[in-house]
């Protein structure tokens, strides 16, 4: 029979079991990087010039027609999976900022409707950022000052996502730390490390180069299937800025995930969207936001395959600066 005092020593033995693990978590994190470090990697890693003073594609430019026909020989089944989440029509705590959808006609011979997205860059839609989107002291990607080409009257006249009207295809390679980690979800603050990343390319065999498409899942939706809507701006995992150097070292092409940046964050960090905004503007990665990697991750599993051909085609939105998409994974 326990008694209360071994049920005790056994909840303070835990306790203790619990405390060593998170110290041990802690540990083996990397420190923070310090706005100081960020500012000189503006400067070290910048792909500004790269393609040429004009440049409005960014790390797109490695993606060839060879790199593309390579992607398509990847397909063996036809297998076909969405990576993006379905449009909500109703605000919640998760999705403030919902489509406005409404029957516009019905009849016995045809029905047609109208939609329209109030926040493409908002936590409710699958989304691409175009280059005109996020700005490092007035100048977006490639050092194009922003001064009379992005205006509240004509939107963007540079870097708009015109830039990649004939759409994104490529190989892609997804990165499931959870599985990794044997979680459904990782917890919010978690910070994915490059460490982390290197672990699931030893355990998967696949790891992602020039040209290609970054995925990494921590759960996002997995987590709201379990506990209901939250608000992905205080509840989130996400990548470690020190994956900022391995992003420009790998030259990648294309960067998704789930929710940019991870909150909780620690004190003393820098802006939770450093490395999406670094990414975005500096490195000229394309960007893939707020996407659902539930499906794609259960599909990859069951056929023990982390590389596939994926297509990204957005809408042709003159002076864009993002555009809603339903990108399309095929194994």
């Amino acid at each position: 029979m326990t008694t209360q005092r071994d049920a005790a020593i056994w909840v303070a033995a835990l306790t203790g079991v619990l405390t060593v693990s998170l110290h041990g978590q802690r540990a083996n994190m990397p420190p923070l990087v310090t706005q100081t470090q960020y500012n000189q990697w503006q400067t070290e890693l910048s792909n500004w010039g790269r393609w040429g003073p004009d440049d409005e594609l960014g790390a797109a430019n490695l993606i060839t027609p060879t790199k593309r026909a390579e992607a398509a020989a990847l397909v063996e089944d036809g297998f076909t999976v969405s990576l993006a989440s379905d449009a909500e029509k109703v605000a919640t705590i998760a999705n403030p900022c919902p489509i406005e959808w409404s029957m516009v006609r019905a009849t016995r011979t045809a029905a047609s409707d109208t939609v329209a997205y109030p926040c493409i860059h908002g936590p409710g839609t699958t989304h691409l950022d175009a280059f005109a989107h996020i700005f490092f002291d007035g100048k977006m990607w490639n050092g194009y000052d922003i001064d009379g080409l992005v205006t509240m009257e004509e939107g963007a006249t540079k870097n708009s996502i015109m830039t990649v009207k004939d759409g994104l295809v490529t190989r892609a390679v997804l990165y499931d730390i959870p599985r990794l980690k044997d979680v459904a979800y990782l917890e919010p603050g978690t910070r994915i490390t490059v460490a982390d990343l290197e672990a699931w390319e030893a355990r998967t065999g696949v790891r992602v180069g020039s040209g290609d498409a970054f995925l990494v899942r921590w759960g996002r939706w997995a987590r709201e299937d379990a506990l209901g809507p939250f608000d992905t701006g205080q509840e989130a995992a996400g990548l470690d800025n020190h994956v900022i150097p391995w992003l420009k070292e790998r030259d990648v092409a294309i960067a998704g995930w789930e929710t940019p940046g991870y909150m909780p964050q620690p004190e003393g960090d820098i802006s939770r969207l450093a490395l999406h905004n670094f990414a975005l503007t500096i490195l000229g990665i394309q960007v893939l936001d707020r996407a659902d990697f539930q499906a794609l991750a259960a599909a990859a599993a069951e056929r023990e395959r982390y590389e596939f051909m994926m297509t990204i085609a957005p809408l042709p939105i003159p002076n864009g600066t993002g555009s809603p998409v339903n990108p399309i994974a095929m194994f």
